[in-house]
């Protein structure tokens, strides 16, 4: 069962036990783990890794340790995949309240699974959608 859908950074934050991480969020994610429930990523955020690593904003082990978590069945992130009817949900997330594309489809993501957002991006805070931070 899912329970929340991460944001990029979130994620890759969790992975990395990087401070910026907000303590609620970390609390969330680590409830789902010992509830043996998931936290889903979407497939664009392994996309957006790629792209952040080839511009040299993220080291490779950031795509490499993300895609090892997705490939381990008992880690709590599990992938969601951009599928058409994430693509419908995007009409619910207006993209004058997110902007961002990969944004968009990962709080159309949640919005399609019925989850909050674990994201510090303030955009996707202020809008309509239910989100941990």
């Amino acid at each position: 069962m899912i329970a929340a859908v991460a944001d990029t950074h979130a994620a890759l934050w969790y992975l990395f036990d990087d401070a910026r991480l907000s303590t609620i969020a970390a609390s969330v994610i680590n409830e789902a783990a010992a509830a043996r429930r998931h936290i889903a990523i979407s497939s664009v955020t392994l996309a957006e890794v790629v792209y952040l690593v080839d511009k040299g904003r993220l080291p490779r082990p950031a795509y490499d340790e993300l895609s090892q978590a997705l490939a381990d069945p008992n880690h709590v992130f599990k992938e969601a995949a951009f599928t058409s009817a994430v693509v419908e949900a995007m009409w619910q997330v207006p993209r004058a309240d997110v902007p961002d594309m990969p944004d968009r489809i990962v709080a159309a993501t949640a919005v399609y699974l019925a989850v909050p957002v674990i994201s510090r991006d303030r955009r996707i805070r202020v809008s309509n959608l239910q989100t941990v931070w």
